[in-house]
């Protein structure tokens, strides 16, 4: 998609923080953290929401799922506890319609969100 943010970033024709890099994922600092770690996993296709991901390929969502883990593991928070959180449309948040998961930690957050 050529008009896709997250697919430019994947590309490389708009500059992210990389954190994590696998075949079909990536993961990256959002601009406008909302905890002091808050990174965000990308599949490289492109797909509008996790529904829709789910639907059409259950294992690239288990591998956004890993690279989530792995992210809370490195940024050294998967011990005190973090959230992955997905947006899925307009009125849940959603900005960037390519699916992504909010890895978010290192402070307490509190429930329910929102």
């Amino acid at each position: 998609m050529t008009d896709c943010l997250f697919c430019k970033i994947v590309s490389g024709d708009v500059p992210a923080k990389m954190v994590r890099s696998s075949d079909r994922a990536v993961a990256f600092r959002d601009i406008n953290p909302q905890a002091p770690t808050h990174v965000l996993v990308i599949p490289k296709d492109h797909h509008p929401t996790v529904g829709e991901l789910a639907a059409a390929d259950a294992e690239l969502l288990a591998e956004v799922l890993r690279e989530a883990h792995q992210v809370a593991v490195d940024e050294g928070v998967s011990d005190t506890g973090y959230r992955i959180v997905f947006n899925t449309g307009a009125q849940a948040g959603q900005t960037v319609f390519h699916v992504h998961a909010h890895v978010l930690g290192g402070r307490g957050l509190n429930w329910p969100p929102g």
